[in-house]
């Protein structure tokens, strides 16, 4: 007997047709339930399938920093789409690359001045992580094998992001991930820093505290920092004044990598290129995506300084360098959409209008300050962060609350992270639309309060 399976009506009958898929760092549940679904997306909103805007504050997921379905990006897709598919970068390659890669390149200070290609910010932090660790036993220091995070740092889900990462749910189910690990203080103070605009005046001194790592575990065993320069997925944390310049000093004194995630605060989150470029530090290497393609197209990587690059390329020439890469880097759709993107920010001097807007931003987030319950607020660039009291019921509901509240009453879509309201809308984001988004932010909190 032969057997038939209708899929529709397999999907008709299914209990919940949302099912089958698990999200990622989502409460399935409770999504499930009450779906949060939006289906379309144009420049500052998301639309509903019922055709309800939502306005964006959280640039979807910290990345689409040109806004949504720019014309320009969607026609570059499309004309790579037809043009040609894929093409491998293992031992052949396709202009688009090299192009995207000269470009991203040509942003960063001093010598960062080679781009490894990959497909997310995880794996643009496991990339770095390995080509510093790679870099040490080229060099003849193969003892070099330790890695140094921070508290309350994010650098993906890879075994080697948790590893260096310091956010406690991320890491307490999958064991005793990569041996050799250690991590700095995170940075912030409430008692200090509370109601920051900017860079927090206190903190620069947490940076010592890689001394005393340095002195626990010796300098010849330590590979590599690496550090967000504004901690973003715990809560939006800026880095303190000279915090990132001391780190450079201490890192320079041993010998030792340094490492700036910037998959978040990349192409102009922070008004500028590279978030080092606002700090005037000059990292070893730097990791990003996210914003590299405005999240029209998976794309990350890591920018090296061109001493690193040049270590490796010396040997026999038909021999293999670095034994890591992924199939899908260097994508050519990735390369057009990123091609067409840095096109965007720069004829639309977009870097340099969130730099302009960022006072009048700080200004209007700050007009929130002494609301019930609001414990603290912060700002950099084009980011703010909202920490409100816990409810009874737990961590983290007041805060799940909040973003459920904001999308079906509000209209809005922001980050929660525990109770923290995290906020980082695209660069073309105006006043109007400022003066909105903290309406509804602070309609949400009296809600919810």
């Amino acid at each position: 007997m032969s057997l038939t399976y209708d899929l529709d009506a397999a999907s008709i009958a299914a209990p919940n047709d949302l099912e089958a898929f698990w999200m990622g760092f989502t409460a399935n549940r409770a999504f499930k339930a009450r779906p949060r679904m939006v289906s379309r997306a144009k420049d500052m909103h998301y639309y509903t399938p019922e055709g309800r805007p939502i306005l964006d504050g959280s640039a979807g997921l910290w990345c689409t920093n040109a806004g949504h379905n720019r014309d320009s990006i969607v026609a570059a897709i499309q004309k790579q789409a037809a043009e040609m598919d894929f093409a491998p970068t293992f031992q052949f390659g396709h202009p688009l690359a090299f192009k995207a890669a000269s470009r991203i390149a040509e942003l960063a200070p001093g010598d960062l001045d080679h781009v490894f290609f990959c497909n997310s910010g995880s794996e643009a932090g496991d990339t770095a992580l390995k080509i510093a660790l790679a870099f040490h036993a080229v060099t003849g220091k193969g003892t070099r094998t330790r890695l140094i995070g921070r508290e309350r740092g994010y650098h993906g889900v890879g075994f080697g992001g948790i590893t260096v990462g310091g956010i406690s749910p991320n890491r307490r189910f999958f064991g005793s991930l990569l041996p050799g690990a250690d991590h700095l203080p995170h940075t912030y103070d409430r008692e200090k820093q509370a109601f920051s605009k900017g860079e927090p005046d206190w903190g620069a001194e947490r940076a010592d505290a890689l001394e005393g790592i340095v002195a626990l575990h010796d300098a010849q065993t330590i590979a590599a920092v690496i550090v967000e320069p504004m901690a973003g997925s715990t809560g939006g944390l800026p880095a303190p004044k000279g915090y990132l310049k001391r780190l450079r000093e201490i890192c320079d004194k041993y010998g030792i990598l340094l490492i700036f995630d910037e998959v978040i605060t990349g192409f102009g989150r922070l008004g500028f290129p590279f978030a080092a470029e606002r700090y005037g530090v000059v990292p070893d290497m730097i990791t990003f995506a996210k914003g590299v393609t405005s999240g029209a197209v998976p794309m990350g990587g890591v920018i090296v300084r061109k001493h690193i690059y040049d270590t490796f390329m010396n040997g026999q020439e038909h021999v293999i360098e670095l034994f890591h890469g992924y199939t899908y880097s260097g994508h050519p759709l990735a390369c057009a959409a990123s091609l067409a993107t840095l096109d965007l920010y720069r004829d639309e001097a977009l870097f340099e209008r969130a730099r302009a807007m960022e006072p009048t931003f700080a200004d209007a987030v700050m007009s929130l300050k002494g609301k019930p319950g609001v414990l603290d607020i912060r700002t950099v660039g084009l980011v703010a962060a909202f920490d409100m009291a816990p409810s009874v019921e737990g961590p983290g509901k007041r805060g799940y609350q909040a973003m459920e509240t904001a999308f079906h009453d509000e209209g809005l879509m922001f980050r929660a992270t525990g109770d923290t309201i995290a906020v980082s809308p695209p660069l073309i984001i105006n006043e109007a639309q400022i003066g909105e988004l903290v309406e509804k932010i602070g309609r949400t909190i009296d809600a919810v309060m």
